[in-house]
C-alpha cells in the first residue's frame, strides 16, 4: 500500500542516535554507526524522529510500504516498561490517531498490563471507555476561544496588498518564474496568514511568496527540489520561513534548511514563529 514513511538520507546522518531514542516505536536501528529503518510495520509516518535529527537526514514521503500496525507496536513496546507505553500513546493522540490510541489501550486492557495513562485524559482515569477524551489531537488541533482585547480592536491594519505574483502554493509555483530572480522569498505555512493581522506588512512587504503545509501536502520531496532551484538557478537572496507554534510547522523550516544544505549556492535563513493568537514567539536568523 501507498502510505506516508520516513526515509533517511544516510549520507547526512552522523550516527547520534537521537532518532533511535525518540522512536518509542523501534521502526528505527542503529547498524554500522546509522540510523536505519529497520521495520517498516512499526513505522506510524507521523515523524515523531524528524525533530530529533539535529542533520536534516530524515523527511517523509510517500511511497510502497509495509501497513503500519498498532497491534505489533503495542505487544512489542508494552515489555519495555510504563515510559515507554505512555511515550507511545501520547505520541499517537498528539497526531490525532485516536483509532490506534484506542487499539493500544485496549490491548493493555486486555492483557492486563498496568500503566497509569491518567496523563493521558482530561478525565482522571486508567482505561479506555466509549467516551473519547475532550482533546484528541494535537496543539494544533485543540479548540480554543479568544478574547478579543481592547486595544486589538484599536490597532490599525493596513488594508492593501503586498501579494505580487500568482500562483503561491508551492505545489503549483513555477521556481523560474521571473519574479523570483533575484527575491527574498517568504515560504509561510497555510495557517499564518489567518493567525496574525498584519501579515502584509509584517512578513509580505518587499518578498515574493509561497506558502505550503508540512503536515497535509503531500510529495513533500518536489518542495525541497523546488527551493533548491530557487536557490541556484533563480538566486533568491534569502528565505523567511514564517511557521505556526503547533509541533507539525517545524517540518517547514527543516524543509528550507535542507534545501540550502544540498544547494552549491548558501543563503541566509530566518524563521519566526507565530502564536495562535497572532503574536510573533520566536523570531532567528540561522
Amino acid at each position: 500500500m501507498k502510505r506516508t514513511i520516513i526515509t533517511i538520507d544516510e549520507a547526512k546522518c552522523n550516527g547520534c542516535e537521537e532518532c533511535v531514542n525518540g522512536c518509542h516505536e523501534g521502526a528505527l536501528q542503529m547498524i554500522d554507526g546509522k540510523a536505519r529503518l529497520v521495520s517498516e510495520l512499526f513505522c506510524d509516518g507521523l515523524g515523531a524522529c524528524i525533530g530529533t535529527c539535529p542533520e536534516g537526514a530524515i523527511i517523509l514521503e510517500e511511497r510502497e510500504a509495509e501497513p503500519y500496525s498498532e497491534l505489533a507496536v503495542i505487544e512489542r513496546i508494552s515489555r519495555l516498561g510504563e515510559k515507554v507505553i505512555l511515550a507511545h500513546l501520547k505520541h499517537l493522540k498528539e497526531h490525532n490517531e485516536m483509532e490506534y490510541f484506542k487499539e493500544g489501550v485496549e490491548y493493555l486492557k486486555a492483557n492486563n498490563i498496568q500503566a497509569d495513562l491518567s496523563s493521558l485524559f482530561n478525565q482522571n482515569i486508567n482505561v479506555i471507555n466509549n467516551n473519547p477524551p475532550q482533546h484528541t489531537g494535537c496543539p494544533g488541533s485543540k479548540e480554543r476561544a479568544f478574547v478579543k482585547s481592547d486595544i486589538a480592536e484599536k490597532e490599525e491594519v493596513s488594508s492593501s496588498s503586498e501579494l505580487t505574483h500568482w500562483p503561491i502554493q508551492l505545489h503549483l509555483a513555477n521556481p523560474a518564474a521571473s519574479h523570483f530572480n533575484g527575491c527574498d522569498l517568504l515560504l509561510a505555512a497555510d495557517c499564518v496568514p489567518f493567525s496574525i493581522s498584519n501579515f502584509h506588512s509584517r512578513f509580505l512587504k518587499n518578498k515574493k511568496l509561497v506558502i505550503a503545509c508540512p503536515k497535509l501536502d503531500s510529495n513533500k520531496q518536489v518542495y525541497s527540489e523546488k527551493l533548491r532551484i530557487l536557490i541556484e538557478e533563480s538566486k533568491i537572496n534569502t528565505i523567511h520561513v514564517v511557521i505556526m507554534e503547533v509541533p507539525c510547522c517545524g517540518g517547514l523550516l527543516q524543509l528550507a534548511e535542507n534545501a540550502v544544505a544540498s544547494s552549491v549556492r548558501k543563503i541566509p535563513v530566518k524563521y519566526s514563529v507565530v502564536g495562535v493568537q497572532g503574536d510573533v514567539i520566536e523570531e532567528e536568523w540561522l
